[in-house]
């Protein structure tokens, strides 16, 4: 079904020090074949050329936040969805400040009245990157990650991809959201700081009811490498495992899945003489903890006027 042209879209983009990669993304928005009605962008107190890289720009309608603190991206996220929905956005689209659009993207994504749509990302080589979850198993507690697949694993390349493919969860590189899915599950929760506030928006989305649909033809290209999963010895490590334990107890769907960060913890703290190290042995201590003192409440994060 096609979407109405009519409808107001405000791109949120959220940057920390990009300002060597910012410029590219902007670039990608300035280029789109359905401009944006605004691009509103998060700086997460940037200490870098982030100010002076904005402040140049006359080709976009731009609002700049400057935040106070590094918020995270959760942190901003919410302030930028908050902004958008404000500004009275039919649709939200949310972008990374390492990711560039192709100059048709928003144009596919348009065309399509869906309440939740997500790009299919690719490398600068044109390589299928995509690893938002098909398939994300909150019901067993014999896996040790609830992503079972994603599109990259379930298809290969682009072309073998469908039309549309339905998600579980997404991330917030070109995910386009419309205005009745944030009134009715409110915002991205900034307790996350960063990681897995974008799997939580997508739970709570389908929860309320909501599909998602992964538009294979709508293209953005990732500007760096995905090695986050060689960071869980670093203060991301903590993130990751604190943050995956969370939606564990969240969402899991029986007992035994709300407990399987205990057996997570177990297990690395076993491994750690062979494998991680006493860094990653205290991330994923100090997440197990922390995650028990986690808000339970994931729809505090209003807006629902």
């Amino acid at each position: 079904m096609s979407a109405s042209g009519s409808e107001r879209v405000i791109v949120v983009v959220v940057t920390y020090n990009r300002a060597a990669l910012l410029p590219k993304t902007l670039d990608g928005l300035a280029a789109q074949t359905r401009a944006p009605d605004l691009v509103v962008v998060v700086d997460n107190a940037s200490t870098d050329d982030t100010a002076r890289v904005l402040a140049e720009r006359d080709d976009l309608p731009l609002e700049v936040l400057r935040q106070e603190t590094n918020t995270g991206g959760a942190g901003g996220f919410r302030a930028g969805v908050e902004a958008a929905y404000d500004r009275d956005a039919d649709r939200i689209w949310l972008m990374d400040d390492d990711v560039v659009p192709a100059p048709d993207c928003l144009e596919v994504l348009m065309r399509y009245d869906e309440p939740c749509l997500m790009v299919v990302r690719e490398d600068r080589a044109g390589h299928l990157v995509e690893k938002a979850a098909v398939h994300f198993d909150l019901t067993s507690p014999l896996t040790v990650h609830p992503k079972r697949d994603s599109v990259e694993t379930a298809y290969g390349t682009r072309a073998e991809m469908p039309e549309r493919v339905e998600l579980d969860v997404v991330a917030f590189e070109g995910f386009l959201v419309q205005r009745r899915v944030v009134e009715a599950i409110g915002l991205p929760d900034d307790a996350f700081f960063i990681f897995y506030d974008d799997v939580d928006f997508a739970i709570r989305a389908r929860r309320a009811g909501f599909r998602i649909w992964a538009v294979r033809d709508a293209v953005v290209v990732r500007q760096l490498d995905f090695d986050q999963q060689h960071a869980l010895d670093s203060w991301k490590g903590y993130y990751m495992y604190r943050n995956l334990f969370v939606v564990h107890r969240r969402y899991g769907s029986n007992w035994l899945v709300r407990a399987k960060p205990y057996a997570i913890t177990a297990a690395v703290l076993g491994l750690s003489p062979v494998r991680g190290g006493r860094a990653e042995a205290r991330n994923v201590w100090q997440a197990l903890r922390d995650a028990r003192r986690f808000p339970s409440d994931a729809g505090r994060s209003g807006p629902r006027r």
